[in-house]
């Protein structure tokens, strides 16, 4: 088939070369517009962009999918299919119509659960055990069309939302693949979703990874590695935001409770309270400091005995 990829982020990038080196003939690539990015606020291209023209593969960059100009220039690459991941537009019936297979999405969860933009974030965040990717149509209906195909992935104990997404980027790229040969043979039919088990996965806005130090220690877990590394899970310490990396239960050097918030410093770690036992500080990122690590802040800084985060 003839295919025009949609994609933009890093994490779009495994399925991008995947697609470019099947048996399917890669027209063109599909992403946003270049960003500006850094302190110069210089316009940079996404990654997908700049893969796409490492390929030597054309490259569309349309303020929005609905303008005229860009439909035209996809009606002329004539693509059968267009493969998509992670594109980030929401995209109009006119587009849809254009490839006469559709477009069919790359979601990295089981649907129908965790329909949305973070569904990765908020699989972790709930405590699920088994996650994976979904390979669907588009229709109007977010992330509602009728699936392909699925493959699953366990959740380690430590996976933060990067270290999954990275797995399933990967895994997901040959999914896409095995659903645009099925497509291309007839084989692969696509099937209505179920209409139990409909959950929903927002974006996760920085209000939204505050910690509150008062919930048990495996729900401030689960809320630290959802939120790692975007948009990153914080607190607040004598006024200013500190960035909280992953964490992990105490294991045993301490009482069995510190107040919630309430640090305890020794030579080699800082722990933390919370509702139930306490947990270890990995990495933090104080205000105007560079990430580092949680003992070396604490050497550095000295808090004061009986100091703690703010409950948030």
């Amino acid at each position: 088939m003839r295919v025009v990829f949609a994609g933009t982020p890093e994490v779009a990038v495994p399925a991008l070369d995947a697609v470019a080196a099947s048996g399917h003939d890669l027209v063109g690539v599909v992403t946003r517009p270049d960003a500006p990015s850094g302190r110069g606020r210089r316009l940079v291209a996404s990654p997908v962009a700049v893969r796409a023209e490492e390929l030597g593969v054309p490259v569309l960059k349309p303020e929005h999918p609905r303008d005229p100009d860009f439909q035209e220039r996809l009606r002329a690459l004539a693509p059968d299919c267009c493969p998509v991941v992670a594109y980030g537009a929401l995209l109009p019936q006119s587009a849809l119509d254009i490839p006469r297979h559709g477009w069919v999405n790359l979601h990295f969860s089981c649907l129908p659960a965790w329909r949305g933009a973070a569904p990765v974030q908020h699989a972790l965040w709930a405590g699920d055990e088994i996650t994976g990717a979904t390979t669907f149509r588009i229709v109007k209906e977010l992330d509602a069309g009728p699936t392909f195909g699925v493959m699953t992935e366990r959740i380690r104990a430590t996976d933060t939302a990067g270290d999954l997404l990275a797995r399933l980027a990967e895994g997901g790229a040959g999914l896409l693949v095995r659903t645009l040969d099925g497509i291309a043979d007839g084989s692969l039919e696509a099937r209505p979703q179920p209409d139990d088990g409909v959950s929903f996965a927002p974006k996760i806005l920085v209000e939204d990874a505050r910690i509150d130090w008062t919930r048990p220690a495996v729900a401030v877990d689960r809320l630290v590695r959802a939120c790692t590394p975007g948009p990153g899970a914080w607190t607040m310490l004598d006024g200013e935001r500190m960035k909280i990396g992953p964490v992990t239960p105490a294991d045993g050097d301490l009482p069995d409770a510190l107040p919630p918030g309430r640090l305890e410093v020794t030579k080699q770690a800082v722990f933390v309270g919370t509702g139930t036992t306490p947990v270890r500080l990995g990495e933090v990122k104080a205000f105007g400091k560079r990430q580092m690590a949680a003992a070396d802040w604490a050497r550095g800084t000295r808090p004061e005995p009986g100091t703690g985060f703010e409950d948030g």
